[in-house]
């Protein structure tokens, strides 16, 4: 219930949408039931058993909330009918009030119905982007330890079936109850006994459809979880088809993509069979109950021992037997909508997933680097083992600080402090002297431009992935962006230019064009920090040479921290730094390094071979 009321809290403004439903559900409900009720007097007219020598009712009864004042005040409508235009205009006049009461309920239906479309709009929209805005504050090692596919899987998938089994369920949710209660009112009204009567049955109904629900909710949980999956799988699969393709791995792929459909083929076919026996149990059970009324008050009518005439009777089991479909709607409704609550709990565990970076209440806004970036005896670890131990560093402006060393040394770690993608463990990162944690992580990434190893390019033009970061940007300042970072030349040999769609990831150009839009892109950022990540390790000798040109333009008057395996290419950085398992183990320039005849000399030699 609790995730039920959340989810319907994304309807907002309810305080809009609520009274109105109400207010047509009711009435929908009202003209519907009095349909029903009309049976009765029509039933006495064909029948024949209307008295039209009975005691005239000469004045309208006084007004009053009970049911009885709106019975006596038909019957007193109708009998001026009756007196003025005979049998005949008498059921006239009762086909003309079931016309126009079946209009009306039929009108307040779908008035109700399209409020019930706004807030099941609303409802979507809003969880959607709340869920996608969380995923955007998640710190960077959240998506380390979860698989992409599943993630994809919460903001598609987990929230389409929040729409299909309980948001599409609302109806059934408020309108339904509301007729069933509205039923049992009159039913109480006609044969408080009979009704009593009929209620013993409806206990063990209700506690045998709440056990199936509790299991199609356990179920429906497995169903969610192995559908995310799949979208792994898929992910993954087409991701790395080349690598699939290369090695020969189809059939191992392929029998893993078939032992997950085949699970959630499996856990989907447990849920059809507990989901569908709601339905005929219920059904059942509301037959059985009306069998009952039918022998039992039957039996008092024929005996002359009830208060309901035989016309009443047969309205009661009518009146009784319309009691069935909410009910069955309701009983359908609950077993769908555990599918939705496992997907809305599965929603909800990423929402309140509280993001490890998160900005102090007054965090520093900053909006210029006059100083330095240091390392203060800092530590870090991301689960136990640590990474970085006592990092003591000072990174002065317009410096290039090189960062080299054995793979898993703590490199990449160690420049993510900088932008604080990671808090550290222990000690603290200071920006002009500031902590990290407590500047604005906005404005601290503001001053800074990132181009690491894979070229993160989105599907949409090439203009729009340079001015990525900076929507205002002119054409004149994204062409000057481009040719510093040496990649006007191709641009303007593709199809539309600067704007030609690059394809998923950029996948319609080569490594060394894609490099090259990244630098263009952190050209016209204009940061003051610059880190690059293993930036040119990836592409071929001619794309390395016109990406390292542009680069050293990228460069130029800015702080730089460079991470490289190749050796070469950081050569006259103004200090470089030796990291192995986490520890700076030698430091100073290329010469000075060279001379200790330590790691960074061997790691030398091996690239000179």
């Amino acid at each position: 219930m609790k995730t039920y009321l959340r989810i319907l809290s994304y309807a907002r403004p309810l305080g809009t949408y609520i009274p109105q439903y109400i207010v047509y559900a009711i009435l929908a409900v009202v003209f519907g039931l009095i349909q029903f009720t009309l049976l009765i007097p029509l039933l006495d007219v064909l029948f024949k058993s209307v008295d039209t020598t009975q005691e005239v009712i000469k004045s309208a009864p006084d007004f009053s909330l009970e049911l009885g004042y709106f019975k006596n005040l038909f019957n007193y409508y109708f009998q001026q009918v009756i007196l003025e235009n005979g049998k005949q205009g008498a059921l006239i006049f009762m086909c003309i009030i079931l016309i126009v009461t079946v209009l009306l309920s039929n009108l307040f239906t779908y008035l109700s119905a399209i409020i019930l479309a706004e807030v099941r709009a609303n409802v979507i929209l809003n969880l959607r982007m709340h869920i996608f805005e969380q995923v955007t504050k998640l710190h960077i090692g959240y998506f380390s330890n979860e698989r992409k596919g599943d993630i994809m899987s919460r903001i598609t998938n987990d929230v389409q079936e929040v729409e299909i089994s309980v948001v599409n369920s609302l109806r059934v949710v408020f309108k339904e109850p509301i007729s069933i209660i509205g039923l049992f009112v009159i039913l109480f009204y006609m044969s408080w006994e009979l009704t009593l009567f009929s209620l013993i049955l409806l206990p063990i109904s209700g506690l045998i459809i709440s056990e199936i629900v509790r299991r199609l909710k356990l179920k429906a949980i497995e169903s969610q979880e192995s559908l995310a999956n799949i979208v792994n799988i898929l992910d993954e699969t087409i991701s790395g088809m080349r690598v699939i393709k290369a090695f020969n791995a189809r059939q191992y792929i392929n029998s893993t993509f078939k032992n997950e459909v085949l699970n959630y083929a499996g856990v989907n076919v447990s849920m059809a069979r507990k989901n569908e026996l709601g339905s005929p149990f219920s059904q059942f059970m509301g037959v059985l109950v009306v069998a009952v009324i039918l022998y039992y008050g039957g039996s008092l009518v024929l005996e002359d021992n009830s208060d309901l005439s035989s016309s009443e009777f047969i309205a009661y089991i009518i009146l009784f037997s319309q009691v069935m479909p909410p009910a069955k709607a309701i009983s359908v409704a609950f077993n769908s909508i555990q599918r939705g609550l496992a997907s809305g709990d599965r929603i909800f565990k990423v929402i309140d997933t509280e993001p490890a970076i998160k900005n102090k209440p007054d965090a520093k806004i900053v909006e210029d680097f006059t100083d330095s970036v240091e390392f203060h005896q800092v530590h870090f670890g991301y689960e136990k083992d640590l990474v970085l131990k006592g990092i003591n560093l000072s990174i002065r402006k317009g410096k290039t600080i090189a960062l080299v060393g054995p793979s898993g040394g703590g490199k990449s770690t160690l420049a993510d402090l900088i932008p604080r993608f990671y808090d550290p463990t222990q000690g603290k990162v200071t920006l002009d002297g500031v902590d990290l944690r407590d500047i604005h992580t906005d404005s601290l990434r503001q001053l800074m431009g990132i181009v690491t190893q894979e070229s993160i390019l989105f599907n949409d033009t090439i203009f729009n992935n340079i001015a990525f970061g900076k929507p205002h940007a002119t054409d004149a300042e994204v062409m000057a962006a481009a040719k510093i970072a040496n990649a006007h030349d191709f641009i303007m040999q593709t199809e539309k230019q600067y704007e030609t769609k690059i394809g998923d990831r950029g996948s319609k150009l080569s490594g060394g064009q894609r490099q090259r839009l990244s630098i263009a892109r952190a050209v016209l950022k204009n940061p003051p920090i610059l880190i690059l990540d293993e930036a040119t390790s990836a592409l071929d000798s001619e794309s390395e040479k016109l990406v390292q040109e542009a680069l050293t333009s990228l460069m130029k008057n800015r702080t730089s921290i460079v991470i490289a395996h190749r050796l070469s290419t950081i050569q006259y950085a103004d200090e470089i730094l030796v990291i192995q398992h986490g520890e700076i183990v030698e430091r100073g320039n290329h010469d000075m390094l060279l001379d200790q005849n330590g790691l960074y000399k061997k790691l030398n030699m091996m690239q000179s071979v």
